[in-house]
């Protein structure tokens, strides 16, 4: 009789587990996916643009270092904002990637990012820089294209005085053009430094999923 009702408590249990278990699995998709709400959680197991041989694909690179840098991100918005990236890239000059590592080191790609500094959204605009230059930061497709034109107009500044541009470029994303013009080039500031130097390293890793 004791050993029926520990068997029959027994196959309750796998029975509560085998149920809970796959609707947590769902909650947990769902809390973590963007946009949110969605109508649509991940799919667990799913990593058909995260992993993989290297691409011809510049959207699917770009998507790849998003998904291993923002767990919170799905595979689908990381296409899509890869996509926007990309021709918000190519309409102002610069490569894909280097954008593309710029935006991952703001925000990992996260439309609400919010810094202590009070920079937000996928760019990390300020609301003042936002302003200035027409932007809305907490659309991501409007703050990704405000990102490529201002860091395009740096580079294209700076591109006949320095020997690397797109680092002073990324100097004066960061520490602003004047911090730049103060000390002819990326200032001595150690985290403006590491900034470039981590944003670089940044492309090189997104390039590195691309076929020569």
């Amino acid at each position: 009789m004791l050993c029926g009702c520990a068997s029959t408590t027994s196959g309750y249990s796998q029975s509560v587990r085998a149920v809970s278990l796959p609707h947590f699995s769902r909650a947990l998709n769902t809390a973590l996916s963007w946009p949110s709400p969605t109508a649509v959680d991940a799919l667990v197991g799913a990593r058909l643009v995260e992993d993989g041989s290297p691409v011809s694909y510049p959207e699917i690179a770009i998507a790849r270092a998003v998904l291993r840098t923002n767990p919170r991100m799905t595979a689908a918005g990381a296409l899509i904002l890869s996509r926007a990236t990309i021709r918000a890239a190519r309409a102002n000059g610069l490569p894909p990637e280097f954008l593309a590592a710029t935006l991952l080191q703001e925000s990992a790609f996260d439309p609400g990012a919010v810094s202590s500094a009070g920079a937000v959204g996928i760019a990390q605009f300020t609301i003042g820089t936002a302003d200035d230059n027409d932007v809305d930061p907490f659309n991501p497709f409007d703050a990704i294209a405000g990102a490529a034109r201002l860091i395009a107009t740096y580079y294209r500044d700076y591109e006949p005085r320095y020997r690397d541009p797109y680092g002073v470029a990324l100097a004066a994303y960061n520490a602003g053009p004047g911090a730049v013009a103060a000390y002819g080039g990326v200032p001595p500031y150690p985290e403006t430094q590491e900034y470039v130097s981590l944003i670089y390293q940044r492309w090189a890793h997104i390039s590195s999923f691309e076929r020569p």
